[in-house]
């Protein structure tokens, strides 16, 4: 998966004398640039000499120890691509201050979104101001716990997508998240299915591992809380777990066993 983030490349310019380049690569989310300028390695004029946006040179006064890329004067769309160029003098890096600000955020709506008898899922979105993916979650063992992803296109258009998921027995519900720089994820409302697998039965086989009638996700919790054993299968080797009381979760259930 590609993700957009800001790249600093340090690098000569052909016909510069003394001179370097910071990139940085984004997406337009109606918000300007600010950078901290610093005098030149001299310590006569400013670091910052010309600053490019998508390849044009932009009237942005950059003698002076702040300034401002103002993107809003460029006719930008919300999610457009951005690419600045700041142009400065060698032996010295001016220093941009809101760099997360062009990296996308999850803005989507959704149109439509359901869930079929056979586990597939398909969801209908617009308004996505950057490719983020989208993460399926189930929930189950009382949490909700991720399944997959869903490279999300990233444009305001309408855009369908669909994920397969292996259901547990009863009751399925499953909801889809994005989640951007600022670590806060916008949720879709969550969907539900009634299936007919069978619920697996297990057992703890001479202490060794337990063994469960058909493939199942599980997870095995210690007495603490913490889990010591994690996968899908038809078999957990416990071998190596001390003696005492575990939590087991499988299916859709949460149960105890002794070792």
């Amino acid at each position: 998966m590609k993700k957009l983030a800001a790249l600093f490349i340090l690098t000569f310019l052909v016909g510069v004398t003394n001179a370097g380049v910071i990139i940085i690569e984004g997406k337009y989310q109606n918000k300007n640039l600010f950078v901290q300028n610093f005098f030149g390695n001299s310590g006569v004029g400013f670091c910052a000499q010309e600053i490019k946006v998508n390849g044009k040179i932009t009237t942005d006064e950059t003698n002076s120890s702040a300034f401002e890329i103002d993107l809003s004067a460029l006719q930008l769309k919300f999610g457009d691509k951005v690419t600045i160029e700041i142009i400065h003098k060698d032996g010295c890096l001016p220093k941009v201050l809101n760099v997360d600000d062009l990296k996308p955020k999850p803005t989507f709506e959704i149109l439509a979104i359901n869930i079929s008898e056979e586990g597939l899922l398909k969801w209908t979105a617009k308004n996505e101001s950057g490719s983020l993916p989208y993460v399926i979650e189930t929930f189950k063992w009382n949490k909700w716990i991720p399944v997959g992803e869903v490279n999300g296109i990233g444009s305001p258009e309408n855009h369908d997508y669909a994920f397969k998921v292996v259901m547990h027995s009863g009751m399925n519900k499953y909801r889809v998240k994005q989640k951007g720089s600022d670590d806060l994820p916008r949720y879709s409302k969550d969907v539900s299915v009634n299936s007919s697998t069978q619920k697996p039965s297990f057992a703890v086989s001479k202490n060794k591992s337990i063994d469960f009638s058909n493939e199942t996700a599980y997870e095995v919790y210690d007495a603490y809380g913490v889990v010591v054993k994690k996968g899908f299968g038809k078999n957990v080797g416990i071998d190596n777990l001390k003696k005492g009381t575990y939590y087991l979760c499988y299916d859709n259930h949460v149960t105890e066993f002794s070792k």
